[in-house]
């Protein structure tokens, strides 16, 4: 099953009701003309979701609810952290997790056992990259289930200072709320 995405300025999402019957899905942003598309599996995108889910709520015991399948431009900005993990193999790019920078202080503040942590300092990367390395090995894992080879690369944390540095680029993502924590997003850039 393949995603098809516009890829022009987007406006918003607008999905196609009369969807091809060969499980194609079709999205495309509500501007009458596109430069090119994208082509993501649909398959690629579930893993990651699936993912997240159950390795945050085996780690910090709270069930994260999932919000609606959009598509985001990925900047750098001011008081935000991103995991970002490298995929090769069938499948290549990256999966960015964004959240701000409290929200991961208040995980990594979870994941220490409730032990609370004011400041990202080594420790407390080191543990969120962490996070984002248990969610990718078992979304790789559950693509290679599906038949996937694909390998990751490990973590690396980027914590924003300005957003003047930063390049912007499209990503399929999927909002994961964390009741009492914040928000994880979930930047899907893999073809």
């Amino acid at each position: 099953m393949y995603l098809s995405i516009f890829n022009d300025l987007f406006l918003g999402i607008k999905y196609n009701n009369n969807q091809p019957k060969d499980g194609t899905i079709v999205a495309k942003a509500g501007l009458p003309r596109a430069k090119g598309r994208i082509y993501v599996k649909a398959e690629v995108i579930n893993p990651f979701l699936e993912s997240a889910k159950l390795v945050i709520e085996q780690v910090i015991q709270i069930s994260p609810s999932a919000g609606s399948l959009g598509i985001k431009d990925v900047v750098h900005i001011d008081n935000h952290i991103w995991i970002q993990v490298g995929m090769t193999g069938q499948l290549s790019g990256n999966v960015v997790f964004g959240l701000q920078e409290d929200v991961a202080l208040r995980i990594v503040s979870l994941m220490m056992g409730g032990f609370v942590i004011t400041e990202m300092d080594e420790m407390g990367t080191s543990a969120i990259s962490e996070l984002g390395n248990m969610i990718s090995g078992n979304a790789s894992t559950i693509l290679s289930n599906q038949g996937f080879t694909v390998d990751i690369t490990p973590p690396k944390v980027i914590k924003s200072q300005s957003s003047a540095d930063s390049v912007s680029s499209k990503a399929l993502f999927i909002p994961l709320t964390i009741n009492g924590v914040g928000e994880l997003d979930i930047q899907v850039m893999i073809s």
